[in-house]
């Protein structure tokens, strides 16, 4: 069989290296993007995979003879003519599909997987807190790590959580250490791996693969694992009519008849306490549970709480005991950047740190500060972090709503950008820490910093 595998900037290369390991396979590699260097293309050269150019497609795809014996495998963001439902090829195969056809019986450990537009690492990291005893292997947009009796152990950092990474994560780990289960994080879906499948919500449903499908189109194949946690108001609006049996969904959520519900919720800016009720959630057992009970947890606001509810939704669907889940919830502090606390100069710094910040984020992160003493707003980032974009005419139309009594501080070329097409005042510092000193001589008390980048990006300042 020919595989051509499409695109080596979003885990291509793995793909194709671990295809290629299988006998009676011959191996194309398209690089779309015209990323590789030269010693990535070397590499693959040495494993005898043929490196073709963009005029392959129309040049030879159209032209072969034997379509049921050529594999495309590309990434579900990918607008290509070989796309559904128009190829001229009947075996076509996601970036997520492959991974799960190469490592399907690699990994013999329980499995959740974590995709949605927000909230993702945040519920990795909660319910890295709830598993810590079970030796978890975890890979997230904040690395790979592996904990052995409690103690975390960083592989990598700085890794894209696109399928691929999948397989790199388990080769670190396999080797080394005795892994109890598997956390992943997935961008644009889920492999099919997962024992629990978690979706934590489609804050906002963005385009992709050139605006011929959007993310929740792509972020539905999370219902190819086991069973699924969905917050309940994506799952009524997008994804109830899926031909999936109704035993397979659990929902979470504050509104609404969702499987776990948040009540009683008491936010506070270091600690939120609420009472999950929990009715008719099915088990990887069969088992249904009715029960409901008390936690505390980092969740300042909404958002943070929809997450924790995320994670509680995914625990109890693995089987999880309600005692493990709350003494994990009650050890998450939040995490570096992705809303966490500081104090400068006299002023609490509150740090909304995130490569993927677009406007629901933004939005949802602002009010938190609206009542707090003395706030003022830093807002700023850069472009190219994500695939994601974000709405600079959105953005600067909400900053106009913004209380005139909060001072509003720009910064990075995203402040740069917005700052012409803003009309109530605002200042422009070009260097993040001059833009805290400025909102600390200001007066400010509360410092909201909403930055788009990956923190360890910026941890360097």
């Amino acid at each position: 069989m020919k595989i051509l595998v499409v695109d080596m900037t979003h885990g291509g290369t793995i793909l194709a290296s671990e295809f290629a390991k299988k006998q009676k396979c011959e191996v194309l590699a398209w690089d779309i993007y015209h990323t590789l260097n030269w010693q990535e293309r070397a590499l693959l050269l040495d494993q005898e995979i043929e490196l073709v150019d963009d005029t392959f497609l129309e040049e030879n795809l159209a032209k072969h003879e034997d379509r049921d014996d050529f594999l495309v495998v590309a990434p579900v963001h990918c607008n290509l003519p070989f796309s559904p439902p128009d190829s001229p090829f009947p075996n076509l195969m996601t970036h997520h599909q492959a991974v799960h056809y190469l490592m399907k019986n690699r990994i013999s450990v329980p499995i959740i997987e974590i995709t949605g537009v927000k909230g993702k690492t945040s519920a990795v990291a909660i319910l890295k807190e709830i598993f810590r005893d079970e030796n978890p292997l975890i890979l997230s947009s904040m690395g790979i790590e592996v904990l052995k009796q409690g103690e975390e152990k960083l592989h990598q950092k700085d890794v894209s959580i696109t399928p691929a990474s999948i397989i790199t994560s388990w080769e670190l780990a396999e080797k080394h250490y005795d892994v109890g289960m598997c956390i992943f994080e997935m961008s644009l879906g889920g492999t099919g791996l997962a024992d629990v499948g978690v979706l934590t919500n489609i804050a906002e449903d963005y385009p992709i693969a050139n605006a011929h499908s959007r993310a929740s189109q792509a972020k539905s194949q999370i219902f190819s694992s086991k069973l699924v946690a969905c917050d309940y108001e994506v799952y009524q609006k997008i994804y109830k009519h899926l031909p999936l049996p109704c035993n397979r969904v659990n929902t979470f959520g504050i509104e609404g008849e969702p499987n776990v519900r948040a009540k009683m919720i008491e936010y506070g800016l270091q600690q939120t306490t609420f009472e999950v009720d929990v009715a008719d959630l099915k088990t990887m057992e069969g088992k249904s549970i009715n029960t409901s009970f008390k936690v505390s947890t980092f969740a300042p606001a909404q958002y943070h709480l929809e997450n924790a509810l995320s994670a509680i939704c995914g625990s109890l669907s693995m089987g999880t005991s309600k005692e493990v889940i709350i003494q994990g919830l009650k050890n998450f502090r939040g995490l570096p950047g992705r809303t966490s606390f500081k104090n400068q100069h006299g002023s609490r710094i509150i740090e909304e740190i995130n490569p993927g910040l677009n406007m629901a984020a933004i939005k949802k992160t602002v009010q938190m500060i609206r009542d707090f003493k003395d706030p003022v707003i830093i807002l700023g980032g850069e472009y190219g972090v994500t695939c994601e974009e974000i709405n600079e005419k959105s953005l600067s139309t909400f900053l106009n709503h913004i209380n005139e009594n909060i001072p509003l501080i720009l910064t990075g070329n995203l402040g740069k950008s917005i700052l012409t097409s803003i009309k109530r005042d605002s200042i422009y510092q070009s260097h993040i820490q001059d833009a805290v000193d400025l909102a600390a001589k200001k007066g400010g008390k509360n410092i909201l910093l909403i930055y788009r980048s990956r923190f360890s990006d910026l941890n360097r300042r």
